[in-house]
């Protein structure tokens, strides 16, 4: 073999090894972006899942506080705003997911006073039917919580892979663009006040 060929030899496998790892670095991309997608969907469904309890559980408010119909309206306002609040995952900014967390506390605070309500009505607090929504509600929220909390970390995991040398060359061709997270809305550090 002559000294040209063994150089073209060379060049050929260190052309082959970049491309595979081209490839190699494509489908992380793409199995990054695809576990956010699917992180994201947990989370819309977790919401859902508590879109479709409120209204039995309401229903069965009705029968015990029928006066209380601000309350009742609230709830049923805040959840129709929260649940026409819709955010695409693949071009989610941080401005959308904020209106999507701030339509959610809103109803979360709702539901909070809705919750509050049992307090002041025995019959109601000792209701099977609304002990048992009310435990399907808390552990939505448990639910929400980690479907968030693994929305951030693949996330997180996707923002660190695009942005890392030389993996963001491939990024950058394939136009990826970091994804925003849930964060704590403003004042969450402080207890919610309940009042009627």
């Amino acid at each position: 073999m002559n000294k040209k060929t063994v150089t073209w030899i060379v060049v050929l496998g260190v052309l082959a090894i970049a491309v595979v790892w081209g490839i190699s670095r494509y489908n992380a991309i793409i199995s990054a972006e695809e576990n956010v997608n699917t992180a994201w969907s947990q989370v819309e469904n977790q919401y859902q899942r508590r879109a479709d309890l409120i209204p039995n559980l309401v229903e069965t408010v009705k029968g015990y506080a029928a006066h209380e119909s601000e309350t009742l309206e609230d709830v049923v306002t805040a959840r129709a705003k929260a649940t026409q609040v819709v955010v695409d995952p693949t071009n989610a900014t941080a401005e959308q997911l904020a209106a999507f967390q701030a339509a959610q506390g809103e109803l979360t605070q709702a539901l909070g006073r809705l919750m509050a309500l049992s307090e002041n009505y025995p019959d109601l607090k000792a209701s099977q039917n609304f002990s048992a929504l009310q435990s399907q509600l808390e552990g939505t929220e448990n639910r929400i919580t980690v479907a968030r909390n693994n929305f951030n970390e693949v996330a997180r995991h996707f923002n660190t892979l695009i942005r890392r040398f030389p993996t963001n060359l491939i990024a950058n061709t394939m136009n990826a663009e970091k994804r925003p997270y849930f964060e704590a809305n403003e004042g969450a550090e402080q207890a919610p006040q309940v009042q009627f």
